[in-house]
This record gives C-alpha cells, structure tokens and sequence, in this order.
C-alpha cells in the first residue's frame, strides 16, 4: 500500500517502453513487417539507453 504513490525510476519506465515496443514488434510481425522491423529498432534504441543507465 506505501508503494502506491511511489513514482517510477527512469530505469523502470525505460523497461516498461521496452516491453511494449517488443509486443507491438510481434503483434506486427504477422501483418506488417516494416512496421515491426521499426518497432524492434525503436526498442534497440531503448535498449541503448538501459545499458547507458547501467
């Protein structure tokens, strides 16, 4: 309950935008490859930006 209020850190909210990119990507991998091959970047590009927190 004390954690209710508690604001994310940017390292969580940068996995949090990594996991929705990578589900977008795999939603999208069956109807439009372009735009999951742009989503997977997209989520590289958070990746990057984990790694540099790290």
């Amino acid at each position: 309950m004390f954690g209710l209020f508690k604001k994310k850190s940017e390292k969580e909210k940068l996995q949090d935008q990594y996991e929705k990119l990578l589900k977008e990507a795999h939603n999208l991998s069956t109807t439009n490859r372009k735009m999951s091959d742009q989503k997977t970047f997209e989520a590289d590009e958070v990746m990057k930006q984990l790694e540099k927190l790290n």
